[in-house]
């Protein structure tokens, strides 16, 4: 009997997953999604006149539960699990047992090679959800994945291959509210809690035992010719599925060197390049870091040069800026500068990038793009200068008002005021 409301601990999840490597045919199915949430198996479900997304999920899992609802005497809650332990939850798998850990890119799995006398766990990152997308769009991208499980499931089954499946996502894509706190402090708890969802360990890249280079982006996602879209969040941070060998680190010139493999079923091989430079400036007489470009190497051949624009900090300091991309709403661009650049469009959201002067293997203050006078601090002086100038100018005219200095007298003479006075 569990409360309403309640999440599964990372320890709790520990015990519910212990048959799972108790059982005789340890196959592992791990389909990472993005963002997903218990509410939306009912938000999105044809009870509300929507086309029902979880064709083959039902299958898996929603069957199961409607008959546990049907037969339950009284109403179930239906727990979430903590986003920290769904978060730890691929590390997790492999710290449990000596699994084979398979990356499944080739969505047909006919030509698999499978031991099922070994533990096997299967890794499949499914299409992300982007966030901004409108509904139709979010029902499409399940709709995509859920017809992924059904093909990798139902292969499986076709081979006689017994597995154990979870469906899971990096982060929840709905927060509920907190009840149990007034009004005026649930926007300020709801931006606590929503931060908190996002947050995982930064990218480090080490040189023997000294951290040179710390990387972190809630989302880093690329668009290739307009129509192949990849998001590289979840290999780069989570998964770690992520090559940094290549990286360079030294006193004045870093680069940092991100390498993938298939990370879509178009581009085999991607390398995605950050060069950053420190240099000593006279005028601030202090030495500053730039980065000076980002370059995009698609299979080997294709090379996609950017230059960056606003992105340095003083040598001491970390790099901090809410939007980074080729899009000029961004904050701080990447403008392309070549013509190969042109068919790359890159976005990436909270980014903060440090290759200098790295100490406890945390970043250092951050230094924002986003300068002291934005543009909610221009409308709050002009509309104070405003406001300041009228009450001037009502004092001013107040000031100039004269009282009479002369009376008429009704038991004397009319008083006679010449037009000069």
């Amino acid at each position: 009997a569990l409360h309403e409301g309640h999440v599964v601990s990372a320890q709790e999840l520990t015990v519910l997953l212990q048959p799972v490597f108790t059982q005789n045919s340890r196959n592992l199915i791990l389909f990472l999604q993005d963002t997903l949430s218990v509410d939306d198996f009912t938000y999105l479900s044809e009870s509300y006149g929507n086309k029902n997304p979880f064709q083959n999920v039902n299958k898996l899992f929603i069957n199961l539960l409607q008959e546990i609802l049907q037969s339950s005497p009284s109403s179930l809650v239906l727990p979430a699990v903590d986003c920290k332990a769904t978060r730890d939850l691929l590390s997790f798998l492999q710290d449990s047992g000596d699994w084979k850990l398979t990356n499944v890119t080739d969505l047909d799995v006919s030509h698999l090679e499978m031991n099922t006398s070994t533990p096997n766990l299967l890794v499949v990152q499914l299409q992300p959800l982007v966030s901004g997308l409108n509904e139709i769009s979010i029902l499409e991208a399940i709709a995509e994945n859920d017809k992924v499980i059904g093909r990798l499931t139902m292969d499986l089954q076709e081979r006689g291959i017994h597995f154990s499946v979870i469906y899971t996502a990096v982060r929840p894509s709905r927060i509920s509210r907190r009840t149990d706190v007034v009004w005026e402090l649930r926007r300020q708890l709801m931006a606590t809690e929503e931060e908190d969802t996002l947050s995982y360990p930064p990218l480090n890249v080490t040189t023997g035992n000294e951290t040179c280079i710390l990387f972190y982006a809630s989302n880093f996602s690329l668009n290739a010719n307009s129509s192949v879209f990849i998001d590289l969040t979840n290999a780069t941070f989570v998964t770690r599925n992520v090559d940094t060998s290549s990286s360079k680190c030294s006193d004045f010139n870093t680069t940092l060197s991100l390498k993938y493999t298939d990370p879509v079923n178009k581009i085999s091989s991607l390398e995605i390049r950050f060069l950053m430079t420190n240099k000593f400036y006279g005028s601030s007489a202090r030495n500053w870091f730039t980065l000076d470009s980002v370059e995009i190497i698609q299979d080997g051949e294709k090379f996609a040069k950017f230059n960056v624009s606003v992105v340095s900090a003083p040598a001491e300091y970390s790099f901090h800026c809410q939007l980074v991309g080729t899009s000029n709403l961004h904050l701080a661009r990447l403008i392309p500068s070549n013509n190969e650049a042109k068919n790359w469009d890159v976005f990436i959201s909270r980014l903060q990038i440090q290759g200098f002067n790295i100490e406890n293997n945390q970043f250092s203050y951050a230094s924002d793009c986003t300068g002291f006078f934005s543009p909610g601090i221009w409308m709050g002086l002009v509309t104070s200068i405003i406001l300041l100038w009228i009450l001037t100018y009502g004092i001013h005219m107040i000031m100039q008002l004269t009282t009479n200095s002369k009376f008429d007298d009704p038991k004397g003479p009319a008083l006679s005021v010449p037009q000069t006075e």
